[in-house]
């Protein structure tokens, strides 16, 4: 620093007085924090949890399956299971563990919203070939569907599509 810059800061400070020092503060302990996202997700999903028809989880082979979030209109759901909604995508889910459907299903969901799908077809199967356990795949979706944010309404599919082994499923925009 120069004598000017010294002689300038020494002026500024004139007169000032250096803080009293007080008592330091009682030590607290402190709390460990909690993810208040995470409180919320367990909030949403005990609340859906409880929305939730037990017997619409039980599902039969050749049942329909059909779901709308509140707020949806009927009509909408009519539409939907009418195929009057165009199907930008589909999954096949045919031959897959829960866990794996449940992976390819959220990454599926995933992208068709990343590209702004409105509608896509999800195969799960009739679950024919799981014997006395009955559909697996077919309750599973259902329920993961049901609790997944983007998902605005599904049905099952007209016949041509699949029938009752399929889902047309109405993504948020």
């Amino acid at each position: 620093m120069k004598d000017d810059e010294r002689e300038l800061f020494r002026a500024a400070v004139r007169g000032v007085k250096p803080l009293s020092r007080q008592a330091p503060l009682p030590h607290r302990e402190r709390r460990r924090p909690r993810a208040a996202s995470r409180r919320a997700d367990e909030a949403r999903v005990l609340a859906e949890s409880l929305e939730l028809d037990a017997a619409d989880l039980e599902v039969e082979t050749g049942e329909e399956l059909g779901w709308r979030r509140p707020g949806v209109p009927e009509s909408v759901l009519r539409r939907l299971r009418r195929g009057h909604y165009a199907r930008r995508d589909e999954l096949d889910l045919h031959g897959l563990t829960q866990a794996e459907a449940r992976t390819a299903l959220g990454q599926f969901l995933a992208e068709s919203l990343a590209h702004g799908f409105h509608c896509v077809r999800i195969v799960h199967g009739k679950g024919l070939g799981s014997g006395h356990r009955g559909p697996v795949l077919k309750a599973a979706v259902n329920r993961w569907l049901r609790r997944h944010d983007a998902v605005r309404a599904f049905t099952s599919a007209r016949r041509s599509d699949g029938g009752t082994g399929a889902l047309y499923v109405l993504l948020s925009r």
